[in-house]
């Protein structure tokens, strides 16, 4: 069982990405990231604006879906899909968040393009426990 601490940082992290890459309300996004943010994806340009220019870039069509979440301190991994984003297959990520002063901070992520059931050699789904094709 996770803390108090690690519970709401969790929360924040899955409110944080609902708001920006479902609801797409980069106004109320903006006060769950550091306006210091530190960004390390190679898919992103730094800082907060760099991961809202990404955003309002993509398809109306991107869904983030959030899978596994867990928590050690100020750090939060979740495991999830960007759907609609443009490209022939969604995104399986695993995005790590660090929270500080109640706010993403630092983001680190790997990404890789969904698998299709013919293609997983395990015969299993990558996530969600369903293929989506």
């Amino acid at each position: 069982m996770g803390s108090e601490i690690e519970e709401r940082n969790k929360a924040l992290v899955l409110e944080a990405f609902d708001t920006l890459f479902n609801k797409r309300d980069y106004e109320a996004a903006a006060r769950f990231w550091s306006p210091h943010y530190i960004q390390h994806s190679a898919h992103i340009e730094p800082g907060r604006e760099g991961l809202f220019n990404l955003v309002r870039a993509l398809p109306p069509t991107l869904k983030y879906e959030p899978g596994v979440i867990a928590a050690n301190g100020d750090h939060v991994i979740v495991h999830g899909r960007f759907s609609g984003n443009g490209r022939p297959r969604a995104w399986i990520g695993a995005d790590v968040c660090r929270i500080a002063d109640g706010v993403l901070a630092e983001h680190w992520d790997v990404l890789q393009d969904e698998a299709t059931k013919a293609e997983s050699r395990s015969g299993l789904p990558m996530f969600a426990g369903y293929f989506a094709d």
